[in-house]
């Protein structure tokens, strides 16, 4: 079986009459790829930036972004409010977020917690990486810690090449009781800072913990978290479906 990383250049590359079906496309940039004539049936495409900036997918010619947008609204509730302006707003979109996660929290037992679907991160890996989120953008970004990371957090590989210490991080897998813990710590850190903020704290200016060099408000880094969750909540939920009762 053919397998194509990094290193091969496929830009602008043209595909005549060939047979991808079965094929998996992971961290893969997509932009402006064009398919004429194309069998589809059975695809499934995960993009979670769909709608950031002017992106659009458009399907025999119609743009299905914000129809897709409107049905996870309509299958996760609270999801429509990630994306609030003022304090109260985010107050109650990150409450809506905590009664989101609640049944599935209750739901993983320790030994389910640890199952990976199809190379996914398991669901313990997933909340792991959730306390890094918030390490990222609500320690480093918003409150400016230099070293925020909690060891159990769970990074991308890829963050090394960003400049992250990875030797901050555990490499041994620690037990779900623990996870359960820290992030239920870190959620309640979240809750904590929304329910002093203000709107003048919101327009704050802070460094993107990744590009220093770009800015961000303390509105946007709270929109990330917000993102991240629900996108993570998300993929947990579609994980948690595919394994045995």
């Amino acid at each position: 079986m053919a397998a194509f990383t990094e290193s091969d250049d496929l830009q602008a590359a043209t595909f005549t009459d060939v047979n991808l079906s079965g094929a998996r496309f992971v961290r893969c940039n997509l932009s402006g790829v064009v398919l004429r004539a194309a069998e589809v049936a059975g695809v499934d495409i995960d993009a979670p930036w769909l709608l950031a900036g002017d992106n659009s997918l458009l399907v025999n010619g119609v743009n299905v972004a914000p129809y897709v947008d409107a049905e996870l609204n309509r299958r996760f509730p609270g999801r429509e409010l990630r994306l609030a302006e003022d304090p109260d707003g985010l107050r109650t979109a990150w409450a809506a977020l905590e009664r989101a996660w609640a049944p599935l929290i209750e739901e993983v037992s320790p030994e389910k917690a640890d199952v990976s679907v199809d190379g996914e991160w398991s669901f313990a890996q997933t909340l792991r990486h959730l306390v890094m989120a918030t390490n990222t953008w609500l320690g480093r970004a918003i409150l400016g810690d230099e070293q925020p990371f909690h060891p159990i957090g769970q990074p991308h590989a890829e963050y090394e090449t960003d400049g992250l210490d990875m030797s901050v991080f555990s490499t041994t897998k620690p037990p779900y009781e623990e996870v359960l813990a820290v992030r239920a710590d870190h959620v309640a850190q979240v809750r904590t800072y929304l329910a002093t903020v203000t709107a003048a704290d919101l327009a704050g200016i802070r460094k993107n913990p990744w590009a220093p060099d770009y800015p961000e408000t303390v509105l946007s880094c709270l929109h990330t978290i917000l993102e991240e969750e629900w996108e993570h909540h998300r993929y947990a939920t579609r994980d948690l479906a595919r394994l045995a009762p």
